[in-house]
C-alpha cells in the first residue's frame, strides 16, 4: 500500500463539499455499526475510540455500516454513538454511500451521492472494523479488505472465523490441547422430530447448561437452562440469532477475563492482568447482554483480579496460547472460569471485545500500565506494520 501522504476532506464553507487538504499523517477509517444483532454495541465501541484515538498521529474518517448493509459517512461525534439511558445509537440509512477501493491498483475512498460524480476522499492507510458478531467480526470483512490490499486492525479470516463459532472454537483450542468445557452442538433442522434425543445429550452434560447462538456475541441469546423442562425455549431463543446452538456445561468457577496485544512476526503476544466479573444482581443469572451494557449496577469489574500469583500466571499464560492456537493478531479477550481448585477452563475468545474506555478489554491493559489512547496507537501501528495476504 502507498504510503504516500493521503488528502484530508474537509467541509468547505460556501458549499459544504468535502475538499482535499494534503497531510502526513496515516488515515484511519473507523467502520463500525454493521447488519449483526451487535451493531448498537459497535456504535458504542466507535464512540469509544473516536474520543480517545490521537488526531494528530491520525486522521479518522467514520464510516457506519447499516442494518441493511450499506456503508455511509458518519458524523464524527462520540457522544451521538454513545449508549446512554433512552438512547440506543444505532447508523442511519443516508443518501451518500462509501465505496472502499475495487482493485488493487487504487485504494482511494469514493463517495456516491444521488445526481453526482462520485467524489474521491483519498486513499486508505488502514481500517480498524469496530465490529461485532457476523457479517463483521466472523472474516467477512477481513477477507474483503484482504482481496484489495488494504491493511486492517486485528485478527486476520482464518482467526475471525474460529473466534466468531464458538463450535470451532472449540474444536480448535481442544485440539491445541487447552482445556474447553464439554459440549454439543445443535445444527440448523436437528431439533425438530428428535427433541428427546437431543434432551438426554444435553442431561448427559449435567445441568445447569448454557445454551448459546453458535455465532453470535454480547451474550444475545444466551440462556442459563437448570430444568429440562425449559430447553425448548432456550434453544428457540438461541436459533433467533443462530440456526446452530452450542450448549455448554456450566463449569462452578469464577469468571476470569485476560486482554491479549500482539501478533508481530517472530514476538510472543502478551497478555494482560487478569479482572473479574461478578454479577450482584440475583435478576441475572450469568453476566447477560442487559448486565453487560443496561444495567450497570447488576455487576462488579475488578482488574486486576484478586488471585493468588501461580493462578494469574497460568491464566495469562493459557490466555497467550488461546490466542496463538487461532492464529490471532492484533488483540483478543479470552474469557475463562478458574475453579475452585485452581484449574483454568477456557470460555471463549474474542477477536473483537468490546472496545469503549469501560469495556474490560482497555480496563484490564490500563491497569497493566497501556492507557486507552496508547493502546489504540499500538493497534493501529501492529497493522501498518503488516502486510495483508499470506503471512
Amino acid at each position: 500500500m502507498s504510503t504516500e501522504p493521503a488528502p484530508q476532506p474537509h467541509a468547505d464553507p460556501d458549499h459544504g463539499a468535502p475538499r482535499l487538504v494534503r497531510t502526513t499523517k496515516p488515515r484511519v477509517v473507523l467502520l463500525f455499526g454493521g447488519r449483526s444483532g451487535e451493531h448498537v454495541i459497535s456504535c458504542a465501541t466507535a464512540a469509544g475510540v473516536m474520543r480517545a484515538i490521537d488526531r494528530d498521529r491520525f486522521d479518522v474518517i467514520p464510516v457506519g455500516i447499516t442494518r441493511r448493509g450499506k456503508w455511509v459517512l458518519a458524523a464524527d461525534d462520540p457522544e451521538g454513538w454513545e449508549i446512554r439511558e433512552g438512547h440506543l445509537p444505532e447508523v442511519a440509512e443516508a443518501d451518500n454511500e462509501v465505496i472502499l477501493p475495487l482493485s488493487l491498483d487504487q485504494n482511494a475512498l469514493r463517495v456516491l451521492e444521488p445526481g453526482s460524480l462520485p467524489s474521491v476522499l483519498g486513499q486508505v492507510d488502514v481500517v480498524f472494523p469496530l465490529l461485532h458478531g457476523p457479517f463483521g467480526e466472523d472474516g467477512t470483512v477481513q477477507g474483503m479488505l484482504e482481496m484489495v490490499d488494504v491493511r486492517y486492525v486485528g485478527a486476520g479470516v482464518l482467526a475471525s472465523a474460529v473466534g466468531m463459532d464458538k463450535h470451532f472454537m472449540k474444536l480448535v483450542l481442544a485440539g491445541q490441547g487447552l482445556p474447553v468445557s464439554p459440549f454439543t452442538v445443535i445444527r440448523a433442522g436437528e431439533w425438530e422430530g428428535r427433541e428427546q434425543e437431543w434432551t438426554d445429550a444435553v442431561a448427559d452434560l449435567g445441568l445447569p447448561v448454557f445454551v448459546k447462538p453458535a455465532r453470535a456475541g454480547s451474550s444475545l441469546g444466551i440462556s442459563k437452562v437448570t430444568d429440562l423442562a425449559d430447553l425448548p425455549a432456550a434453544i428457540a431463543e438461541a436459533q433467533r440469532h443462530d440456526p446452530k446452538v452450542i450448549v455448554e456445561a456450566g463449569v462452578v468457577g469464577r469468571e476470569i477475563e485476560c486482554a491479549v496485544l500482539g501478533g508481530r512476526a517472530g514476538q510472543r503476544a502478551r497478555a494482560s492482568l487478569p479482572g473479574e466479573i461478578e454479577v450482584t444482581d440475583a435478576a441475572h443469572g450469568f453476566y447477560d447482554f442487559e448486565a453487560k451494557y443496561l444495567s450497570e449496577q447488576s455487576v462488579v469489574l475488578t482488574c486486576p483480579a484478586d488471585l493468588p500469583q501461580e493462578t494469574i500466571d497460568a491464566v495469562r499464560d493459557i490466555a497467550v496460547r488461546t490466542f496463538e492456537a487461532v492464529a490471532g493478531e492484533g488483540l483478543s479477550r479470552v474469557d475463562v472460569f478458574v475453579t475452585g481448585t485452581g484449574d483454568v477452563v477456557v470460555n471463549e475468545i474474542n477477536t473483537m471485545p468490546g472496545f469503549t474506555p469501560f469495556s474490560m478489554y482497555p480496563r484490564m491493559w490500563e491497569a497493566t500500565g497501556l492507557s486507552y489512547p496508547d493502546l489504540i496507537t499500538e493497534l493501529l501501528e501492529l497493522a501498518l506494520e503488516r502486510s495483508t495476504g499470506l503471512r
